[in-house]
């Protein structure tokens, strides 16, 4: 019996998930932090506590492993895979491979080997593969060097609109009177003169939702900000799908992160459509419905020369949430 691992290491949390050749989950585990760029100490110890519990689960040593791989936050440039090569190796598997989170998240969501993701969470990242093979990843690397998308964002843009209805330069949004309850200052005035007085510059990332409960309220403002959030990563595909000529071809640009999974309404799906479609009209824009651990475990099953057959593409897609995925701990 062949047994494959999979490792989803992301900015918040880690998961890896192992399973056998029909495509039965027999061991998981899970950590925290496994973005090296966020700390690099931390980072190792949550990649390794949770394959260590997912080991211990299925009952497997390393050496029953025929492969594992890593999606990793942050393994963005050769600088980046300086630091993870040796600490991956350090795990001691035989067989393995690494590669940036975004790779495991086309996998998980998509049937092809090849496409285009746009990922926009907390922050926000694109990449692609052509079906040569050729890969090539947009951005990730914060406003300073071209990005302007994700939750982070999102959050700033509703603090700036509310100033700038306050002080005139912006029509009057609804969205005032939102984080005005939610940060718990009774006026803009004293929002303002605190953030300044006291040197704040962060937005709590949980007021993107905020914009959009306005949005679907009617608010013209918050429905901007939402749409421009939509053409910033509707323009990233289109620099992908052209970097990697791509325009005539069939694939799936998969759509990553609460963001575009989970924000309601249409608009920020709407400005990517377009801008799909008018790089590439066969391309279809898909919401990932899968964990991207899962995604890292396909590749792992490729990457030994295996192929994911319908039967375990069809038992693994199904991995929505991996806290609910069930305990098949394998019998040795």
């Amino acid at each position: 019996m062949n047994y494959y691992l999979g490792v989803d290491a992301g900015g918040s949390k880690t998961y890896t998930l192992i399973v056998d050749e029909q495509g039965t989950v027999v061991g998981r585990g899970s950590a925290g932090n496994g973005n090296h760029q966020l700390g690099y100490d931390e980072a190792k110890a949550n990649i390794t506590s949770s394959v260590e519990a997912a080991l211990a689960e299925a009952g497997l040593e390393r050496k029953d492993i025929a492969f594992a791989y890593f999606g990793l936050a942050g393994a963005d440039r050769e600088t980046d895979y300086k630091i993870l090569r040796p600490l991956i190796a350090g795990l001691g598997f035989p067989n393995y491979d690494i590669n940036c989170d975004t790779v495991i998240a086309l996998r998980a969501g998509t049937d092809r080997p090849y496409g285009v993701v746009l990922i926009c969470g907390s922050g926000t990242n694109s990449a692609g593969r052509n079906s040569v093979g050729q890969f090539y990843q947009c951005g990730g690397f914060s406003y300073l060097f071209g990005d302007f998308a994700g939750g982070h964002t999102l959050a700033k843009e509703a603090f700036r609109a509310v100033i700038r209805a306050w002080d005139g330069r912006e029509a009057p949004t609804s969205l005032t009177g939102a984080l005005l309850a939610r940060l718990g200052y009774e006026s803009v005035q004293a929002m303002f003169d605190d953030y300044l007085d006291h040197d704040k510059c962060d937005v709590p990332l949980d007021v993107a939702k905020l914009v959009f409960d306005a949005a679907l309220a009617g608010d013209a403002v918050a429905q901007r900000l939402l749409h421009t959030q939509g053409d910033e990563l509707g323009k990233a595909a289109a620099a992908v799908i052209q970097r990697l000529g791509m325009q005539e071809d069939e694939f799936d640009v998969v759509l990553a992160g609460s963001i575009v999974t989970r924000g309601q309404g249409p608009y920020v799906i709407d400005p990517i459509q377009a801008y799909v479609s008018g790089a590439a009209p066969k391309a279809k824009v898909v919401k990932l419905s899968t964990e991207p651990v899962v995604g890292a475990v396909w590749l792992a099953i490729e990457a030994s020369g295996g192929q994911v057959t319908g039967e375990v593409h069809e038992k693994l897609k199904r991995i929505s949430d991996y806290n609910a995925i069930p305990s098949q701990t394998k019998r040795v």
